[in-house]
Protein backbone atom coordinates (compact mmCIF):
# COMPACT_ATOMS: atom_id res chain seq x y z
CA UNK A 1 0.00 0.00 0.00
CA UNK A 2 1.13 3.65 -0.67
CA UNK A 3 1.26 4.51 2.93
CA UNK A 4 3.62 1.83 3.89
CA UNK A 5 7.04 3.54 3.22
CA UNK A 6 6.09 6.76 5.63
CA UNK A 7 6.00 4.29 8.51
CA UNK A 8 9.00 3.11 10.16
CA UNK A 9 10.25 -0.11 10.04
CA UNK A 10 11.84 -1.39 14.01
CA UNK A 11 13.39 1.25 15.33
CA UNK A 12 14.38 4.23 12.76
CA UNK A 13 12.64 7.35 12.88
CA UNK A 14 9.36 8.77 11.07
CA UNK A 15 9.77 11.61 8.45
CA UNK A 16 7.08 13.52 10.86
CA UNK A 17 10.37 13.05 13.38
CA UNK A 18 12.72 13.88 11.09
CA UNK A 19 10.07 17.44 10.45
CA UNK A 20 10.62 17.72 14.40
CA UNK A 21 14.27 17.54 14.63
CA UNK A 22 15.01 19.99 11.87
CA UNK A 23 12.23 22.52 13.27
CA UNK A 24 14.08 21.76 17.10
CA UNK A 25 17.81 22.18 15.00
CA UNK A 26 15.97 25.89 13.60
CA UNK A 27 16.10 24.95 10.20
CA UNK A 28 13.54 26.87 9.07
CA UNK A 29 13.60 26.62 5.77
CA UNK A 30 14.06 23.20 5.18
CA UNK A 31 11.04 22.29 7.34
CA UNK A 32 8.57 24.64 5.42
CA UNK A 33 9.53 22.96 2.00
CA UNK A 34 9.66 19.20 3.56
CA UNK A 35 6.41 20.06 5.53
CA UNK A 36 4.38 21.48 2.71
CA UNK A 37 5.37 18.06 0.32
CA UNK A 38 3.99 15.99 2.93
CA UNK A 39 1.16 18.12 3.64
CA UNK A 40 0.40 17.56 -0.23
CA UNK A 41 0.45 13.88 0.32
CA UNK A 42 -1.68 13.84 2.68
CA UNK A 43 -4.49 15.91 1.23
CA UNK A 44 -4.36 13.38 -1.52
CA UNK A 45 -4.15 10.48 0.68
CA UNK A 46 -5.38 10.94 4.19
CA UNK A 47 -4.70 7.65 5.07
CA UNK A 48 -1.00 8.43 4.54
CA UNK A 49 -0.32 10.05 8.30
CA UNK A 50 -2.34 9.47 11.19
CA UNK A 51 -4.48 12.70 12.69
CA UNK A 52 -1.50 13.26 15.55
CA UNK A 53 1.05 13.37 12.93
CA UNK A 54 -0.86 15.64 10.21
CA UNK A 55 -1.03 17.88 13.47
CA UNK A 56 2.59 18.48 14.06
CA UNK A 57 3.06 18.39 10.09
CA UNK A 58 0.83 21.85 10.19
CA UNK A 59 2.46 23.26 13.41
CA UNK A 60 6.16 23.00 11.82
CA UNK A 61 4.92 24.19 8.54
CA UNK A 62 2.91 27.13 10.57
CA UNK A 63 6.00 27.75 12.76
CA UNK A 64 8.31 28.18 9.37
CA UNK A 65 5.89 30.76 7.96
CA UNK A 66 6.36 32.31 11.22
CA UNK A 67 9.80 32.67 10.80
CA UNK A 68 9.41 33.94 7.29
CA UNK A 69 7.09 36.84 8.88
CA UNK A 70 4.70 35.45 6.44
CA UNK A 71 2.16 35.95 9.59
CA UNK A 72 -1.51 35.36 7.76
CA UNK A 73 -0.33 32.32 5.97
CA UNK A 74 0.87 31.22 9.61
CA UNK A 75 -2.76 31.90 11.48
CA UNK A 76 -4.50 30.00 8.46
CA UNK A 77 -2.08 26.85 9.19
CA UNK A 78 -2.20 27.24 12.82
CA UNK A 79 -6.05 27.59 12.81
CA UNK A 80 -5.59 24.60 10.52
CA UNK A 81 -3.35 22.55 13.19
CA UNK A 82 -5.85 23.44 16.17
CA UNK A 83 -9.04 22.29 13.89
CA UNK A 84 -6.88 18.82 13.44
CA UNK A 85 -6.09 18.89 17.27
CA UNK A 86 -9.76 18.96 17.77
CA UNK A 87 -10.56 15.67 16.02
CA UNK A 88 -7.43 14.42 17.49
CA UNK A 89 -8.54 14.87 21.06
CA UNK A 90 -12.56 13.31 19.67
CA UNK A 91 -10.90 9.94 18.69
CA UNK A 92 -8.47 9.26 21.06
CA UNK A 93 -11.34 9.83 23.68
CA UNK A 94 -14.06 7.10 21.70
CA UNK A 95 -10.90 4.88 20.88
CA UNK A 96 -8.50 3.95 23.67
CA UNK A 97 -4.45 3.57 22.67
CA UNK A 98 -4.71 -0.20 21.21
CA UNK A 99 -1.28 -0.52 23.35
CA UNK A 100 0.84 -0.06 20.10
CA UNK A 101 4.30 1.44 20.85
CA UNK A 102 4.64 3.63 19.28
CA UNK A 103 1.74 6.06 19.65
CA UNK A 104 2.89 6.81 23.43
CA UNK A 105 6.35 8.45 22.36
CA UNK A 106 4.31 10.34 19.96
CA UNK A 107 1.67 12.03 22.17
CA UNK A 108 4.50 12.88 24.46
CA UNK A 109 6.30 14.91 22.02
CA UNK A 110 3.06 16.85 20.08
CA UNK A 111 3.38 20.66 20.16
CA UNK A 112 1.54 22.20 23.08
CA UNK A 113 -1.99 23.35 22.06
CA UNK A 114 -1.43 26.48 24.32
CA UNK A 115 2.12 27.06 22.33
CA UNK A 116 -0.19 27.56 18.90
CA UNK A 117 -2.31 29.97 20.53
CA UNK A 118 0.65 32.07 21.58
CA UNK A 119 2.06 32.18 18.35
CA UNK A 120 -1.48 32.64 17.02
CA UNK A 121 -2.20 36.03 19.17
CA UNK A 122 1.69 37.13 17.99
CA UNK A 123 0.64 36.70 14.27
CA UNK A 124 -2.28 38.73 15.05
CA UNK A 125 -0.20 41.61 17.11
CA UNK A 126 1.96 41.91 14.22
CA UNK A 127 -0.88 42.20 11.71
CA UNK A 128 -2.59 44.55 13.93
CA UNK A 129 -5.11 43.12 14.58
CA UNK A 130 -5.23 42.79 19.01
CA UNK A 131 -8.92 42.31 19.00
CA UNK A 132 -8.34 38.60 17.69
CA UNK A 133 -5.16 38.23 19.40
CA UNK A 134 -6.79 39.03 22.85
CA UNK A 135 -9.85 36.61 21.69
CA UNK A 136 -7.18 33.93 21.58
CA UNK A 137 -5.31 34.04 24.44
CA UNK A 138 -8.58 34.61 26.88
CA UNK A 139 -9.82 31.82 25.40
CA UNK A 140 -7.11 29.73 27.31
CA UNK A 141 -7.75 28.48 30.84
CA UNK A 142 -6.41 31.15 33.33
CA UNK A 143 -4.91 27.98 34.79
CA UNK A 144 -2.96 27.00 31.88
CA UNK A 145 -1.94 30.76 30.73
CA UNK A 146 2.01 30.67 31.16
CA UNK A 147 4.03 34.03 32.26
CA UNK A 148 4.52 34.73 28.64
CA UNK A 149 0.67 34.60 27.69
CA UNK A 150 0.44 36.69 31.10
CA UNK A 151 2.48 39.38 29.66
CA UNK A 152 1.09 39.67 26.43
CA UNK A 153 -2.18 39.82 27.66
CA UNK A 154 -1.22 42.47 29.98
CA UNK A 155 0.02 44.08 27.20
CA UNK A 156 -2.67 43.82 25.19
CA UNK A 157 -5.49 44.80 27.38
CA UNK A 158 -3.50 47.93 28.33
CA UNK A 159 -3.46 48.81 24.98
CA UNK A 160 -7.31 48.29 24.62
CA UNK A 161 -7.76 50.32 27.52
CA UNK A 162 -8.98 47.61 29.80
CA UNK A 163 -6.73 48.64 32.67
CA UNK A 164 -8.39 46.17 35.18
CA UNK A 165 -7.84 43.17 33.37
CA UNK A 166 -4.31 44.13 32.25
CA UNK A 167 -3.59 45.26 36.00
CA UNK A 168 -4.82 41.52 36.67
CA UNK A 169 -2.57 39.65 34.33
CA UNK A 170 0.48 41.91 35.26
CA UNK A 171 -0.08 40.70 38.76
CA UNK A 172 0.08 37.03 37.62
CA UNK A 173 3.41 37.43 35.42
CA UNK A 174 4.81 38.67 39.39
CA UNK A 175 2.91 36.38 40.89
CA UNK A 176 4.86 33.43 38.80
CA UNK A 177 8.30 35.71 37.92
CA UNK A 178 8.45 38.19 40.45
CA UNK A 179 11.59 39.80 38.82
CA UNK A 180 9.76 41.07 35.66
CA UNK A 181 10.62 44.43 36.20
CA UNK A 182 8.68 45.33 32.56
CA UNK A 183 5.59 43.98 34.66
CA UNK A 184 6.62 46.13 37.43
CA UNK A 185 6.50 49.14 35.33
CA UNK A 186 3.15 48.07 33.81
CA UNK A 187 1.67 48.06 37.31
CA UNK A 188 3.27 51.46 38.33
CA UNK A 189 2.01 52.60 34.97
CA UNK A 190 -1.64 51.63 35.86
CA UNK A 191 -1.52 53.88 39.12
CA UNK A 192 -0.76 50.66 41.24
CA UNK A 193 0.67 52.07 44.27
CA UNK A 194 4.28 51.53 44.76
CA UNK A 195 4.13 50.18 47.67
CA UNK A 196 1.69 47.13 46.71
CA UNK A 197 4.04 46.31 43.92
CA UNK A 198 6.83 46.48 45.98
CA UNK A 199 5.06 43.97 48.68
CA UNK A 200 5.27 41.59 45.80
CA UNK A 201 8.81 41.20 45.51
CA UNK A 202 9.67 41.41 48.80
CA UNK A 203 10.20 37.91 49.60
CA UNK A 204 12.34 37.58 46.51
CA UNK A 205 14.60 40.37 47.44
CA UNK A 206 15.06 39.55 50.95
CA UNK A 207 16.57 35.95 49.82
CA UNK A 208 19.04 36.87 47.05
CA UNK A 209 22.13 39.26 48.07
CA UNK A 210 22.55 42.03 46.12
CA UNK A 211 18.78 42.97 44.90
CA UNK A 212 18.72 45.87 47.99
CA UNK A 213 18.87 48.05 45.24
CA UNK A 214 15.21 46.79 43.48
CA UNK A 215 12.79 48.58 45.67
CA UNK A 216 14.64 52.14 45.74
CA UNK A 217 13.99 51.45 41.50
CA UNK A 218 10.29 50.78 42.07
CA UNK A 219 9.94 53.71 44.20
CA UNK A 220 11.81 55.84 41.36
CA UNK A 221 9.61 54.51 38.76
CA UNK A 222 7.00 54.59 40.75
CA UNK A 223 7.42 58.59 41.36
CA UNK A 224 8.21 58.66 37.61
CA UNK A 225 4.44 57.05 36.62
CA UNK A 226 2.99 59.42 39.32
CA UNK A 227 4.67 62.30 37.37
CA UNK A 228 6.22 63.49 40.27
CA UNK A 229 9.96 64.54 38.13
CA UNK A 230 12.02 66.07 40.79
CA UNK A 231 11.85 63.19 43.19
CA UNK A 232 12.02 60.63 40.39
CA UNK A 233 15.55 62.23 39.08
CA UNK A 234 16.42 62.84 43.20
CA UNK A 235 16.02 58.35 43.54
CA UNK A 236 17.48 57.70 40.26
CA UNK A 237 20.61 59.45 41.01
CA UNK A 238 20.97 57.69 44.33
CA UNK A 239 21.03 54.78 42.50
CA UNK A 240 22.97 55.86 39.57
CA UNK A 241 25.48 56.43 42.45
CA UNK A 242 25.85 53.07 43.88
CA UNK A 243 28.72 52.03 42.64
CA UNK A 244 27.15 48.57 41.04
CA UNK A 245 24.76 50.26 38.84
CA UNK A 246 26.77 53.22 37.68
CA UNK A 247 26.51 53.62 34.28
CA UNK A 248 23.78 51.75 33.97
CA UNK A 249 22.40 52.71 30.34
CA UNK A 250 18.62 52.07 31.19
CA UNK A 251 18.72 53.83 33.90
CA UNK A 252 20.59 57.33 32.12
CA UNK A 253 18.41 57.11 29.70
CA UNK A 254 15.52 57.61 31.89
CA UNK A 255 17.22 60.38 33.81
CA UNK A 256 18.17 62.10 30.46
CA UNK A 257 13.84 61.85 29.36
CA UNK A 258 13.01 62.82 33.13
CA UNK A 259 15.35 66.04 32.60
CA UNK A 260 13.50 66.51 29.60
CA UNK A 261 9.82 66.46 30.81
CA UNK A 262 11.18 68.52 33.78
CA UNK A 263 12.28 71.31 30.83
CA UNK A 264 15.96 71.31 31.82
CA UNK A 265 16.96 70.55 27.83
CA UNK A 266 20.75 71.03 29.04
CA UNK A 267 20.84 68.03 31.49
CA UNK A 268 18.55 65.95 29.07
CA UNK A 269 20.72 66.17 26.35
CA UNK A 270 24.15 65.82 28.94
CA UNK A 271 22.40 62.74 30.09
CA UNK A 272 21.87 61.04 26.71
CA UNK A 273 25.05 61.71 25.62
CA UNK A 274 26.37 59.99 28.14
CA UNK A 275 24.18 56.74 27.29
CA UNK A 276 25.20 56.91 23.74
CA UNK A 277 28.82 56.95 24.36
CA UNK A 278 28.16 53.79 26.33
CA UNK A 279 25.82 51.85 24.17
CA UNK A 280 26.51 53.20 20.66
CA UNK A 281 23.24 51.00 19.31
CA UNK A 282 21.16 52.42 21.89
CA UNK A 283 17.97 53.36 20.16
CA UNK A 284 15.39 53.83 23.02
CA UNK A 285 15.02 57.31 23.77
CA UNK A 286 17.18 58.52 20.72
CA UNK A 287 13.67 60.22 19.47
CA UNK A 288 13.71 62.65 22.46
CA UNK A 289 17.43 62.97 22.05
CA UNK A 290 16.96 64.31 18.28
CA UNK A 291 14.07 66.27 19.03
CA UNK A 292 16.22 68.50 21.52
CA UNK A 293 19.12 68.64 18.98
CA UNK A 294 16.64 70.15 16.27
CA UNK A 295 15.34 72.42 19.23
CA UNK A 296 18.51 74.05 19.71
CA UNK A 297 19.10 73.95 15.88
CA UNK A 298 21.63 71.66 15.57
CA UNK A 299 20.46 70.47 12.33
CA UNK A 300 23.67 68.57 11.24
CA UNK A 301 24.00 66.84 14.26
CA UNK A 302 19.90 65.54 14.03
CA UNK A 303 21.01 64.58 10.37
CA UNK A 304 23.82 62.32 11.12
CA UNK A 305 22.05 60.70 14.19
CA UNK A 306 19.62 59.46 12.01
CA UNK A 307 21.52 58.23 9.82
CA UNK A 308 23.27 56.39 12.58
CA UNK A 309 19.82 55.26 13.87
CA UNK A 310 18.69 53.91 10.44
CA UNK A 311 22.15 52.18 10.51
CA UNK A 312 21.03 50.30 13.45
CA UNK A 313 17.38 50.09 12.80
CA UNK A 314 14.96 50.60 9.71
CA UNK A 315 12.06 48.73 11.99
CA UNK A 316 11.59 51.31 14.97
CA UNK A 317 10.25 54.39 15.06
CA UNK A 318 13.36 56.64 16.77
CA UNK A 319 15.08 56.87 13.10
CA UNK A 320 12.25 58.01 11.59
CA UNK A 321 11.19 60.50 14.13
CA UNK A 322 14.81 61.87 14.37
CA UNK A 323 14.66 62.28 10.57
CA UNK A 324 11.14 64.18 10.85
CA UNK A 325 12.08 66.38 13.28
CA UNK A 326 15.26 67.21 10.69
CA UNK A 327 12.66 67.98 8.17
CA UNK A 328 10.36 69.75 10.80
CA UNK A 329 12.94 72.40 11.79
CA UNK A 330 13.99 73.00 7.96
CA UNK A 331 10.17 73.76 7.99
CA UNK A 332 9.24 71.12 5.13
CA UNK A 333 6.10 69.72 7.01
CA UNK A 334 4.85 67.70 4.20
CA UNK A 335 8.20 65.36 4.53
CA UNK A 336 7.48 65.58 8.53
CA UNK A 337 4.03 64.38 8.21
CA UNK A 338 5.08 61.50 6.29
CA UNK A 339 7.78 60.60 8.56
CA UNK A 340 5.89 61.10 11.82
CA UNK A 341 3.35 58.84 9.50
CA UNK A 342 6.20 56.04 9.27
CA UNK A 343 6.99 55.89 12.45
CA UNK A 344 3.78 55.79 13.64
CA UNK A 345 2.63 53.06 11.72
CA UNK A 346 6.20 51.18 13.16
CA UNK A 347 4.73 51.85 16.52
CA UNK A 348 1.76 53.18 17.58
CA UNK A 349 2.44 54.28 20.92
CA UNK A 350 5.32 56.38 19.79
CA UNK A 351 4.31 59.68 21.49
CA UNK A 352 7.12 61.52 20.04
CA UNK A 353 6.07 60.02 16.72
CA UNK A 354 2.41 61.63 17.52
CA UNK A 355 3.84 64.71 18.81
CA UNK A 356 5.84 65.22 15.55
CA UNK A 357 2.79 64.70 13.07
CA UNK A 358 0.82 66.67 15.26
CA UNK A 359 2.94 69.54 14.94
CA UNK A 360 3.57 69.11 11.30
CA UNK A 361 -0.55 69.12 10.73
CA UNK A 362 -0.67 72.61 13.04
CA UNK A 363 2.06 74.05 10.92
CA UNK A 364 0.49 72.73 7.64
CA UNK A 365 -2.80 74.33 9.04
CA UNK A 366 -4.57 70.90 9.18
CA UNK A 367 -5.01 71.87 12.55
CA UNK A 368 -8.78 69.25 13.69
CA UNK A 369 -6.34 66.46 12.12
CA UNK A 370 -3.58 67.72 14.85
CA UNK A 371 -5.65 67.70 17.63
CA UNK A 372 -6.74 64.01 17.13
CA UNK A 373 -2.76 62.92 17.23
CA UNK A 374 -2.12 65.40 20.42
CA UNK A 375 -5.31 63.87 21.99
CA UNK A 376 -3.93 60.28 21.50
CA UNK A 377 0.11 60.75 23.26
CA UNK A 378 -1.87 62.50 25.80
CA UNK A 379 -3.70 59.24 26.37
CA UNK A 380 -0.28 57.13 26.00
CA UNK A 381 1.63 59.92 28.67
CA UNK A 382 -0.60 61.76 30.74
CA UNK A 383 2.09 62.71 32.57
CA UNK A 384 4.40 64.66 29.87
CA UNK A 385 3.74 68.04 29.77
CA UNK A 386 4.74 69.21 25.99
CA UNK A 387 1.60 66.88 24.44
CA UNK A 388 -0.78 69.12 26.53
CA UNK A 389 1.26 72.15 25.21
CA UNK A 390 0.94 70.96 21.50
CA UNK A 391 -3.28 70.53 22.03
CA UNK A 392 -3.12 73.77 23.58
CA UNK A 393 -1.43 75.45 20.68
CA UNK A 394 -3.66 73.78 18.39
CA UNK A 395 -6.51 75.21 20.74
CA UNK A 396 -5.07 78.78 20.38
CA UNK A 397 -4.36 78.49 16.63
CA UNK A 398 -8.47 77.66 15.74
CA UNK A 399 -9.04 80.49 18.35
CA UNK A 400 -10.61 78.04 20.39
CA UNK A 401 -9.49 80.02 23.83
CA UNK A 402 -12.24 78.61 26.12
CA UNK A 403 -10.98 75.14 25.48
CA UNK A 404 -7.27 75.98 25.93
CA UNK A 405 -7.73 77.78 29.35
CA UNK A 406 -9.86 74.43 30.39
CA UNK A 407 -7.53 72.33 29.57
CA UNK A 408 -4.57 74.20 30.67
CA UNK A 409 -6.36 74.22 33.77
CA UNK A 410 -6.84 70.79 34.04
CA UNK A 411 -3.28 70.47 33.34
CA UNK A 412 -2.43 72.77 36.43
CA UNK A 413 -4.65 70.86 38.99
CA UNK A 414 -3.07 66.80 37.88
CA UNK A 415 0.43 67.59 37.36
CA UNK A 416 0.36 70.25 40.75
CA UNK A 417 1.41 73.90 40.74
CA UNK A 418 5.41 73.72 39.19
CA UNK A 419 6.91 76.32 37.07
CA UNK A 420 5.93 74.44 33.89
CA UNK A 421 2.54 74.28 34.60
CA UNK A 422 2.49 77.86 35.59
CA UNK A 423 3.85 78.89 32.27
CA UNK A 424 1.26 76.52 30.11
CA UNK A 425 -1.76 78.64 31.77
CA UNK A 426 0.21 81.78 31.93
CA UNK A 427 0.50 81.23 27.73
CA UNK A 428 -3.29 81.06 27.47
CA UNK A 429 -3.74 83.42 29.86
CA UNK A 430 -1.82 86.38 27.62
CA UNK A 431 -4.33 85.54 24.79
CA UNK A 432 -7.36 86.79 26.88
CA UNK A 433 -6.98 90.50 27.21
CA UNK A 434 -9.09 90.12 30.60
CA UNK A 435 -6.62 87.57 32.26
CA UNK A 436 -2.90 89.72 31.51
CA UNK A 437 -2.93 90.10 35.27
CA UNK A 438 -3.29 86.63 36.05
CA UNK A 439 -0.42 85.76 33.96
CA UNK A 440 1.80 88.40 35.62
CA UNK A 441 1.29 86.56 38.33
CA UNK A 442 1.81 83.44 37.24
CA UNK A 443 4.61 84.26 35.26
CA UNK A 444 6.13 85.86 38.25
CA UNK A 445 5.55 82.79 40.72
CA UNK A 446 7.14 80.13 37.82
CA UNK A 447 10.30 82.47 37.74
CA UNK A 448 10.58 82.14 41.69
CA UNK A 449 10.47 78.65 41.35
CA UNK A 450 12.86 78.60 38.45
CA UNK A 451 14.55 81.58 37.44
CA UNK A 452 16.22 79.98 34.29
CA UNK A 453 13.00 78.23 33.07
CA UNK A 454 13.45 79.88 29.66
CA UNK A 455 9.44 79.37 28.35
CA UNK A 456 8.51 81.36 31.48
CA UNK A 457 11.20 84.06 30.56
CA UNK A 458 10.15 84.43 27.06
CA UNK A 459 6.52 84.84 28.06
CA UNK A 460 7.60 87.11 30.47
CA UNK A 461 9.46 88.89 27.99
CA UNK A 462 6.04 88.82 25.58
CA UNK A 463 4.75 91.00 28.18
CA UNK A 464 6.78 93.11 28.99
CA UNK A 465 7.46 93.91 25.43
CA UNK A 466 3.24 94.87 25.29
CA UNK A 467 3.25 97.08 28.19
CA UNK A 468 6.32 98.67 26.61
CA UNK A 469 8.81 98.12 29.49
CA UNK A 470 11.82 97.72 28.08
CA UNK A 471 14.51 98.32 30.34
CA UNK A 472 13.16 95.72 33.07
CA UNK A 473 12.90 93.39 30.12
CA UNK A 474 16.52 93.51 29.15
CA UNK A 475 17.37 93.08 33.57
CA UNK A 476 14.85 89.91 32.98
CA UNK A 477 16.89 88.69 29.69
CA UNK A 478 20.30 89.45 30.69
CA UNK A 479 19.38 87.70 34.53
CA UNK A 480 18.58 84.88 32.64
CA UNK A 481 21.07 84.67 30.76
CA UNK A 482 24.29 84.78 33.20
CA UNK A 483 24.50 80.82 33.61
CA UNK A 484 23.35 79.78 30.36
CA UNK A 485 23.05 80.66 26.63
CA UNK A 486 19.94 80.16 24.89
CA UNK A 487 19.10 81.55 21.00
CA UNK A 488 15.57 82.93 21.50
CA UNK A 489 16.63 84.82 24.70
CA UNK A 490 19.82 86.71 22.77
CA UNK A 491 17.27 86.94 20.02
CA UNK A 492 14.35 88.74 22.31
CA UNK A 493 17.31 90.63 23.86
CA UNK A 494 18.04 92.15 20.56
CA UNK A 495 14.57 93.55 20.00
CA UNK A 496 14.62 94.41 23.46
CA UNK A 497 18.15 96.91 23.00
CA UNK A 498 16.60 97.74 19.45
CA UNK A 499 13.54 99.93 20.79
CA UNK A 500 16.30 101.44 23.46
CA UNK A 501 17.74 102.51 20.17
CA UNK A 502 21.41 100.53 21.62
CA UNK A 503 22.24 99.22 17.97
CA UNK A 504 24.92 98.26 18.69
CA UNK A 505 24.62 95.56 21.01
CA UNK A 506 21.25 94.75 19.62
CA UNK A 507 23.29 93.34 16.63
CA UNK A 508 26.01 92.00 18.79
CA UNK A 509 23.06 90.10 20.04
CA UNK A 510 21.30 88.75 16.95
CA UNK A 511 25.21 87.29 16.19
CA UNK A 512 25.07 85.35 19.16
CA UNK A 513 21.99 84.33 18.28
CA UNK A 514 22.42 82.97 14.80
CA UNK A 515 25.83 81.73 16.21
CA UNK A 516 23.46 79.05 18.02
CA UNK A 517 20.37 78.67 15.55
CA UNK A 518 21.68 79.68 11.93
CA UNK A 519 18.49 78.68 11.39
CA UNK A 520 16.69 81.37 13.33
CA UNK A 521 14.39 83.73 10.82
CA UNK A 522 13.73 86.60 13.19
CA UNK A 523 17.29 86.87 14.17
CA UNK A 524 18.67 86.86 10.72
CA UNK A 525 15.73 89.91 9.64
CA UNK A 526 16.55 91.54 13.11
CA UNK A 527 20.57 91.74 11.89
CA UNK A 528 19.26 92.48 8.21
CA UNK A 529 16.97 95.13 9.44
CA UNK A 530 20.06 96.42 11.26
CA UNK A 531 22.57 96.47 8.86
CA UNK A 532 19.21 98.49 6.33
CA UNK A 533 19.29 100.90 8.96
CA UNK A 534 15.69 100.91 9.35
CA UNK A 535 13.73 103.28 11.88
CA UNK A 536 13.83 101.44 14.84
CA UNK A 537 10.15 100.96 15.87
CA UNK A 538 9.77 98.83 12.68
CA UNK A 539 13.02 96.57 14.24
CA UNK A 540 11.06 95.62 17.27
CA UNK A 541 8.50 92.73 16.81
CA UNK A 542 5.86 90.85 18.88
CA UNK A 543 7.29 87.61 19.44
CA UNK A 544 6.30 84.38 18.68
CA UNK A 545 7.71 82.27 21.44
CA UNK A 546 6.88 78.52 20.70
CA UNK A 547 9.54 77.07 18.52
CA UNK A 548 7.64 74.64 17.33
CA UNK A 549 5.89 77.36 15.10
CA UNK A 550 7.06 77.59 11.56
CA UNK A 551 7.60 81.19 10.49
CA UNK A 552 6.67 79.95 7.28
CA UNK A 553 3.63 81.19 6.24
CA UNK A 554 0.90 78.56 4.49
CA UNK A 555 0.84 79.93 1.76
CA UNK A 556 4.92 79.52 0.74
CA UNK A 557 4.97 75.80 2.16
CA UNK A 558 4.74 74.16 -1.17
CA UNK A 559 7.55 76.43 -2.49
CA UNK A 560 9.59 75.65 0.30
CA UNK A 561 9.20 71.43 0.13
CA UNK A 562 9.45 70.37 -3.61
CA UNK A 563 8.39 67.26 -2.24
CA UNK A 564 5.05 68.40 -0.82
CA UNK A 565 2.83 66.89 -3.52
CA UNK A 566 4.42 63.56 -3.36
CA UNK A 567 5.08 63.54 0.59
CA UNK A 568 1.22 64.31 0.51
CA UNK A 569 -0.12 61.61 -1.50
CA UNK A 570 2.34 59.26 0.43
CA UNK A 571 0.24 60.44 3.62
CA UNK A 572 -2.76 58.37 3.46
CA UNK A 573 -1.28 55.59 2.71
CA UNK A 574 0.38 56.09 6.33
CA UNK A 575 -2.57 57.62 7.93
CA UNK A 576 -3.58 57.33 11.69
CA UNK A 577 -6.21 54.40 11.41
Amino acid sequence: TPSRPLRPAGGSMSVVEHVREMAAAGLHSNVRLLSGLLLTMSGNNPELFSPSQKYQLLVYHADSLFHDKEYRNAVSKYTMALQQKKALSKTSKVRPSTGNAASTPQSQCLPSEIEVKYKMAECYTMLKQDKDAIAILDGIPSRQRTPKINMMLANLYKKAGQERSSVTSYKEVLRQCPLALDAILGLLSLSVKGAEVASMTINIIQSIPNLDWLSVWIKAYAFVHTGDNTRAINTICSLEKKSLLRDNVDLLGSLADLYFRAGDNKNSILKFEQAQMLDPYLIKGMDVYGYLLAREGRLEDVENLGCRLFNISDQHAEPWVVSGCHSFYSKRYSRALYLGAKAIQLNSNSVQALLLKGAALRNMGRVQEAIIHFREAIRLAPCRLDCYEGLIECYLASNSIREAMVMANNVYKTLGANAQTLTLLATVCLEDPVTQEKAKTLLDKALTQRPDYIKAVVKKAELLSREQKYEDGIALLRNALANQSDCVLHRILGDFLVAVNEYQEAMDQYSIALSLDPNDQKSLEGLQKMEKEESPTDATQEEDVDDMEGSGEEGDLEGSDSEAAQWADQEQWFGMQ
